[in-house]
């Protein structure tokens, strides 16, 4: 039985390392980083920015293997700073704001990630061409990013994800 444990514990690590390794051959095979650090004018400091991207999907990776860790919510529920009620209440705003602050950045993350893979394999100016799309493609490409995002909105706040239909 232990030696069963010890097997899975290293294909689960040796399966991990192999999908990070994938991600990051991603992220650098497009040119994310560095094109972040130049429209953000910090190309100076790329090293510290590809530091915070590992950093970041390490902690990602931390607290969601070990989710009670992560759980600050029930631990600022649990010490009442404010006061039973009042830390509900608070709790519920600030969480609120955390969520909504992690959603934006980690959408537009995944969009920039997204259109990178798209203009290094040059699909979006081959597809125009071939539909014969010549004006109008910004407005396209908006078209198609609202409606993901409509589609997101109607997903989480009618609870799809919980019922799955």
């Amino acid at each position: 039985m232990f030696i069963k444990q010890i097997f899975m514990a290293v294909l689960g690590a040796s399966f991990g390392f192999i999908v990070s390794g994938g991600v990051f051959t991603v992220l650098i095979s497009v040119g994310l980083i560095p094109r972040f650090a130049g429209k953000m004018h910090i190309a100076k400091h790329i090293f510290i920015l590809e530091e915070m991207v590992v950093l970041g999907t390490l902690l990602g990776d931390f607290l969601s293997v070990f989710s009670d860790y992560g759980d600050i919510g029930e631990w600022a529920l649990s010490h009442e700073v404010f006061g039973a009620q009042a830390t509900v209440a608070a709790w519920h705003v600030v969480g609120s704001v955390i969520l909504s602050f992690f959603g934006v950045f980690s959408g537009i993350f995944v969009g920039c990630l997204a259109l990178a893979i798209a203009e290094m394999l040059d699909t979006i100016p081959i597809f125009s061409r071939r539909i014969g799309f010549r004006h109008g493609l910004g407005i396209a490409i908006l078209a198609v990013a609202l409606g993901k995002m409509v589609g997101s909105l109607l997903y989480f706040t009618q609870s799809v994800y919980l019922y799955g239909g």
